[in-house]
């Protein structure tokens, strides 16, 4: 029959399926179940092979528009093009949120336990929500860059995100997920981000040694806030806490090595060798390496009672301490230094040996750097030739003004 409306609704369902053909157009045909659900297809043969196209349910698409979709499917078999494969292929290709999960069961492994967690975190938080049921390979330009301005907000984090999204896609490009090469994030214009580097000044390092000492000994005051009826405590302020060795210790060990926050956390005794004035790390970010002691640094691990395998002890001595983050609130609120981090104690470190005329690459050695591009970062701090001769040119036009540089 002809394909109508009226010719359509009147085809009644049987026992089984069956298949009812229009007479107008070779292979457009109308699937039939017994439970009286109607749907055309279009069936076609490419390569010998007889295919049928699932075009569209009866009801959702009307007579006319199924009757157009299976030309252009039978029109681009014609031109040697097979529409069933193509449609299987899509429906097969790895979607992006189970690339992320292969991705990190494949390559997490040779991630450090923190570059993990914010791979993880970054992913599953951010990208799979945007990306997630894409199929990876239909991934464009235009879905990375929704992506990045959904963050812009956040910069760096933005940032992150489409670097690590990235990496999925080299990573899935080597490992046949998806075409060598393949990666929609290359062409992504990253933002500006906002320096986030601290240098405490001389005066500031002399705040936090007072803070440090204090902190130590009477403790620093702290405040019990209560709101509510039911509040457990009532307002309190004169309270002090008073805290450890070992958590005094670590921050001034920052500043003593450079080391990453993590370097200390982890390290062990048995990898100290305070007669030597090494610290042995041997699996910092940029792999094992020794870390040299100054007289300042020995003297503190000296000082510290070992009630455990790791220098820094927590409340198991079993396991590394997790964070600093508490006590530094408090210490460097007490010190007026709100806005460092403790990993700007690091960037102190490496200012002040720039400053001090070591040389970028001392500098990079002292921090552990791979690359003397990382470095680069403080080459404005460093005694430079530029700096000496802005000095001596200074020094000349004091002398022609008589003394007074005006």
């Amino acid at each position: 029959m002809k394909f109508t409306k009226r010719s359509v609704e009147t085809i009644e369902a049987r026992h089984g399926r069956f298949f009812a053909w229009d007479d107008e157009l070779k292979g457009f045909g109308l699937r039939v179940e017994a439970s009286g659900r109607k749907t055309f297809v279009c069936r076609y043969r490419a390569g010998g092979t007889r295919r049928q196209y699932t075009v569209g349910r009866f009801g959702v698409v009307t007579v006319d528009q199924a009757r157009q979709a299976a030309r252009r499917i039978l029109g681009s078999v014609s031109l040697g093009e097979d529409p069933g494969a193509v449609r299987q292929a899509g429906r097969s290709a790895i979607r992006f949120r189970d690339l992320v999960e292969a991705f990190l069961e494949g390559h997490g492994p040779r991630l450090k336990p923190g570059t993990y967690k914010d791979y993880e975190s970054a992913l599953h938080k951010h990208a799979n929500l945007v990306l997630g049921n894409l199929a990876a390979e239909a991934i464009t330009l235009s879905d990375i860059n929704r992506l990045h301005l959904k963050l812009s907000d956040r910069p760096y984090r933005a940032n992150r995100v489409v670097a690590y999204t990235g990496s999925v896609f080299s990573w899935a490009g080597r490992n046949g997920f998806v075409p060598k090469g393949f990666n929609p994030t290359t062409e992504v214009v990253r933002f500006k981000e906002p320096s986030r580097e601290r240098y405490l000044t001389t005066d500031e390092l002399e705040r936090l040694g007072a803070a440090l000492d204090q902190a130590e000994t009477d403790g620093l005051p702290w405040e019990i806030k209560a709101l509510g009826e039911t509040a457990k405590h009532v307002p309190k302020t004169q309270q002090r806490i008073v805290y450890p060795a070992h958590v005094t210790a670590a921050i001034r060990l920052y500043l003593l090595t450079g080391c990453r926050v993590s370097e200390i956390l982890n390290a062990r005794w048995q990898d100290a060798d305070l007669e030597r004035g090494f610290l042995w790390l041997p699996d910092s970010k940029t792999g094992k390496r020794p870390v040299l002691l100054n007289s300042g640094a020995v003297a503190i691990l000296a000082g510290l009672p070992r009630l455990g395998s790791y220098i820094i002890a927590g409340s198991d001595p079993g396991n590394p301490r997790h964070d600093l983050k508490k006590p530094w609130a408090q210490i460097r609120h007490y010190a007026g230094l709100d806005d460092v981090r403790l990993h700007d104690l690091r960037h102190t470190h490496a200012s002040i040996g720039a400053g001090a005329g070591l040389g970028l690459p001392i500098v990079g050695k002292l921090l552990g750097h791979k690359s003397p591009q990382t470095t680069e970062r403080y080459a404005h701090l460093a005694d430079d030739p530029l700096r000496r001769g802005a000095e001596l040119v200074g020094e000349r036009v004091g002398k022609a003004l008589g003394g007074k540089a005006r």
